[in-house]
């Protein structure tokens, strides 16, 4: 082709229109963006402070932010945005409304609850004259090489973990609002990643920790796949990405829009196998079996204060998706998705019930315990009722603190090698350290949904919800697997004060403020929700209404 035909071309082609900048909420978005500008400020921090004041810079840095941004999501709850003014912000890509408002705060607050843990440094001995944390001095040193000995000699401690539990947390805050598809991903990402790391970097062993955290590398990777596959899919047979793109073309209201996908768009067939394909990445980040494999593992490899920060918080980002998705996107879809939602939870709720009576470690067992919880809270997803939006919030909210309490109380027992997980260690601990056994005590009567427990009322809402919405005989099987997993919860009761203490057992470390802050807010949370849950299910039934 000659040079002037291509000119030609060139000039004859329409003029393209000046691209319109995106209109951005800032303050609708303002707690993800607190959370997210503090984490890049926590990198700041890493770079150019000192050693020896990085602790506590990051320690101020992230306690500010996560406040910050609860305010944040208290003042735009107050201003009516998560009834009245709910809407759809950043172009389409973020909802602000009831439920993600009140995700939101449960996972700012679990954070701050679980950052206090993190900050712990009064439990291990020091070591060479320094208090120590329960992470590695040096990540990047091989376990057990020299390198990582002049680390712990030099007195280094890991405090990256500070911005790297807001970037998850950051993740967590648009997990449950995202109002498509891609964000949905994204947010993912920049969940999972920095637990992926965060799991690693146990100070004891550290080979048990990598290993947890290649586990949950490896398969979260598959999940993340298998989500990107089903958003793929669901474009093709939706020609977009936006829930409520979507949800129109399945309930027949929008034909063939895109000529390019006319093909296509309303194959269910693309449908029905994204759609599974995307709820098999989400039911991967809940722990539903059969996508729990990584759970026990990972629970028990990686450092405690983690395990009990991944317990709670992404548990509540997770179902705030899974829910948005079923209840917004796929609505249309409810005879299709019920009967594989009920078979998964059945599955779940026994399972992790039946499982968890055969660990003997008490990590593992309550990694188990959070596997059956899952099962419980979809009962609630499955009844695809308001109350059933409303009693998913109000459980994950009570679970979340009960969780962070009991594994603060897990770093509590102690003995040469680090923490005593195995049952045989708590044997009689009630004799040695009556207050610390009572306190687990209570979580462990929680987690079995003993009355005047936030257990009880967390589960007696799911359960009605589930009933109500015609989901009676999922409820006998959830109260049938409830009573198997009160055995287990029970019989480390009945092993911490009624056997006999044994004279090489663990120690109870004193803990400094920050553990018993952790621990407190857990108890405190726990007895009020049981004792007088009313005006929280009152404030999770008006968050209960999703923004189309």
């Amino acid at each position: 082709m000659s040079a002037s035909a291509v000119h030609s071309l060139w000039t004859t082609a329409a003029p393209i229109d000046k691209i319109d900048a995106p209109t951005i909420e800032y303050a609708q978005l303002m707690p993800t963006l607190i959370v997210i500008g503090a984490a890049v400020v926590g990198i700041i921090v890493e770079a150019f402070v000192g050693r020896k004041a990085r602790y506590y810079a990051q320690m101020f840095v992230t306690v500010v932010a996560l406040v910050a941004a609860f305010a944040a999501v208290v003042g735009l709850a107050a201003g009516g945005h998560a009834s009245t003014e709910a809407r759809i912000a950043a172009m389409g890509a973020i909802a602000v409304d009831g439920p993600a408002l009140f995700l939101q705060g449960t996972i700012l607050l679990s954070g701050l609850v679980a950052v206090f843990t993190f900050a712990e440094r009064r439990l291990d001995p020091e070591a060479h004259g320094n208090r120590v944390d329960s992470f590695t001095a040096q990540a990047a040193s091989v376990p057990g090489s020299e390198s990582e000995q002049a680390a712990v000699k030099a007195g280094f401690t890991t405090t990256e973990v500070f911005p790297l539990a807001l970037f998850a947390i950051g993740g967590m805050l648009v997990f449950p609002a995202a109002n498509d598809l891609l964000t949905l991903f994204i947010a993912l990402e920049v969940l999972s990643l920095p637990l992926y790391l965060l799991c690693a970097l146990a100070r004891r062993k550290r080979l048990m920790s990598q290993e947890a955290a290649v586990k949950y590398f490896l398969l979260g990777a598959f999940s993340s796949a298998f989500l990107l596959f089903g958003i793929a899919l669901v474009y093709g047979y939706a020609g977009t990405v936006s829930y409520a793109g979507i949800a129109d073309v399945v309930d027949g209201t929008v034909q063939a829009i895109d000529p390019a996908l006319a093909d296509t768009m309303g194959n269910d067939a693309l449908l029905l196998v994204g759609g599974a394909m995307i709820l098999m990445g989400l039911l991967f980040k809940v722990g539903a079996v059969p996508f729990h494999m990584w759970t026990p593992d990972v629970y028990q490899g990686a450092p405690t204060p983690v395990t009990g920060f991944m317990a709670a918080a992404t548990k509540v980002a997770a179902f705030g998706a899974l829910l948005r998705l079923l209840y917004v996107v796929l609505p249309g879809l409810r005879w299709d998705w019920r009967p594989v939602m009920w078979g998964v939870a059945i599955v779940t709720m026994l399972v992790g019930a039946i499982v968890a009576i055969t660990q003997t470690d008490i990590k593992r067992l309550l990694a188990y315990s959070s596997i059956a919880h899952a099962g419980f809270i979809l009962a609630g997803v499955i009844a695809a009722t308001p109350d059933g939006i409303s009693s998913v919030l109000f459980y994950l909210g009570a679970y979340s603190f009960v969780t962070i309490g009991a594994f603060a109380v897990v770093t509590l027992v102690r003995d040469a090698g680090g923490e005593a997980t195995h049952l045989s260690k708590w044997a009689g601990l009630g004799r040695r350290s009556p207050l610390v056994a009572a306190v687990f005590a209570v979580f462990l009567l929680a987690f079995a949904g003993i009355p005047l427990t936030s257990g009880f009322s967390g589960k007696f809402a799911v359960f009605k919800a589930a009933a109500e919405g015609g989901a009676g005989a999922l409820v006998v099987i959830g109260v049938i697997s409830s009573a198997i997993a009160a055995f287990f919860y029970i019989r480390v009761i009945v092993l911490m004060f009624f056997s006999e203490p044994k004279p090489e057992g663990p120690t109870v470390a004193v803990p400094s403020a920050l553990t018993m802050t952790a621990i407190g807010v857990g108890v405190a949370v726990t007895l009020v929700l049981g004792v007088a849950p009313q005006y929280f299910l009152d404030l999770a039934g008006q968050a209960g209404v999703f923004v189309r």
